[in-house]
C-alpha cells in the first residue's frame, strides 16, 4: 500500500505536471534569462514578481501630495479618519481603486507616491470620488 501511494503522489505531484512545467519554464526563461534573476534570494524575487501584501498604512498618508487641498482640510482629515478606520481588506481595495492593483510593486510603500486633488466640480454632492489609475490620482469632492 505505501508504495503504491508513493507512486501515486509521485504521478500527481510530479510526472502529470512535467510537461507543462517544462513548457512554462522554457517560456519564463526566454522572457527573463536565468541570468537576471539569479541575483535575488526568493523572498526578494517573491516580492518584485507579486509585490509587497503588507503594508504601513501611515506611510502611505504621509507620502501622499494633494492639488487644491491642504493636508489639514476637513474633507482630507474626515478621509484619512474613515481610511484608518477601515478593515486591512477594504484599504487593499482602495489600493486596487487607486492603482489598479492591492499589492505595491518594486520597492515598497516607501516610494508610492499618490496625490489627492479637488476636481472643482460645480456640485461636490452629486460626483462620487473617483480614480486616474496611471498616475495614482484620487479625485475627491469636497
Amino acid at each position: 500500500r505505501k508504495e503504491y501511494v508513493d507512486l501515486y503522489v509521485n504521478y500527481l505531484f510530479n510526472k502529470s505536471v512535467q510537461k507543462p512545467f517544462e513548457d512554462f519554464m522554457h517560456g519564463f526563461l526566454r522572457g527573463c534569462p536565468t541570468r537576471n534573476w539569479k541575483m535575488f534570494f526568493p523572498e526578494e524575487l517573491q516580492v518584485l514578481l507579486q509585490g509587497n501584501t503588507t503594508f504601513d498604512w501611515h506611510l502611505l498618508e504621509k507620502n501622499v501630495t494633494y492639488r487644491q487641498y491642504k493636508k489639514l482640510d476637513q474633507t482630507i482629515r474626515n478621509f484619512w479618519t474613515v481610511f484608518h478606520k477601515l478593515p486591512e481588506e477594504k484599504k487593499k481595495m482602495f489600493l486596487a481603486f487607486l492603482s489598479g492593483s492591492d499589492r505595491i510593486t518594486g520597492y515598497g510603500l516607501e516610494y508610492f507616491r499618490f496625490c489627492i486633488e479637488d476636481p472643482q466640480v460645480e456640485n461636490p454632492d452629486e460626483v462620487c470620488p473617483y480614480a486616474s489609475t496611471c498616475y495614482f490620482i484620487l479625485f475627491l469632492p469636497r
